[in-house]
């Protein structure tokens, strides 16, 4: 089944909460071009126990690898907020990782700027991934 395409998100206008709840979404089926157009060309991704990853192109690149691992991921979104152009969600990510389930509980912190991601941060426990990677 080949991902719905969906407009560049400045092709929508719309909130920066509106804007992460759709980004979020996206992650069950989309790839990492797709992911990526949501960030704006200096755009910063970190998982804040690892090294942040800064512009788009490596952007792209790190989200293909982590597509690669974990596939489709599944974003369930418990609050989020928004205040001006920064939006908190709390979360639980769902993903797959050398055969065993994994739910990773989130806190996501998005910074955006004309419709796009500038930052995003995410805070989590990294002990369910190395668990997995050790039981494999």
């Amino acid at each position: 089944m080949t991902a719905e395409r969906i407009p560049a998100p400045t092709d929508t206008p719309l909130s920066p909460a509106d804007l992460v709840t759709e980004f979020c979404a996206r992650w069950r089926d989309a790839g990492a071009e797709e992911l990526a157009a949501y960030f704006t060309d200096d755009g910063i991704y970190h998982n804040v126990p690892m090294k942040a990853v800064t512009g788009k192109d490596a952007i792209t690149e790190f989200l293909r690898g982590f597509i690669d691992t974990f596939g489709g991921i599944e974003f369930d979104v418990h609050r989020q907020i928004a205040c001006g152009n920064v939006v908190f969600n709390e979360r639980s990510d769902r993903l797959t990782l050398a055969g065993r389930r994994i739910e990773l509980p989130v806190a996501g912190v998005f910074e955006i700027i004309h419709g796009r991601i500038s930052v995003w941060r995410d805070y989590f426990d990294m002990t369910p991934i190395t668990a997995a990677l050790h039981d494999r």
